[in-house]
């Protein structure tokens, strides 16, 4: 794909501001940022989901990255947005029960799936 000057330029202070605010730049954007078609606006939607204007605070909305993580198994993810949570003023606690949410949240879609087929396999008779 032929690199558009502009936003190549975009990318890389979307880079260098990642680096400074956070000392590192996540793998994720790294590749990512080899195409800047993509990662622009990609970069876009994680400012405006973590750290826009809304209902939730920060705090708050980086808990809820690090539940998500935990259900996802983003072993990665958890790491960063534990750290992200925890300059937010999470603190130990709330670190924890958002990781036990996310694991909560994660094992009852596997059984959800599984408990469907074992029924199925088994004629069990289900509700709706």
């Amino acid at each position: 794909m032929k690199d558009d000057p502009e936003l190549r330029s975009k990318a890389d202070a979307i880079l260098k501001a990642t680096k400074e605010a956070y000392g590192f730049v996540p793998v994720v954007n790294q590749v990512l940022s080899e195409r800047p078609d993509l990662f622009v606006p990609m970069a876009g939607v994680a400012r405006a989901v973590l750290e826009g204007d809304g209902d939730l605070e920060r705090k708050q909305r980086l808990l809820c990255a690090v539940s998500a993580a935990t259900a996802i198994g983003g072993e990665y993810c958890v790491k960063v947005q534990a750290q992200h949570a925890i300059d937010a003023g999470a603190t130990r606690d709330e670190i924890l029960e958002a990781m036990t949410i996310g694991s909560y949240m994660a094992m009852t879609r596997a059984q959800s799936y599984a408990f469907r087929k074992y029924a199925e396999l088994f004629d069990v008779e289900l509700d709706g």
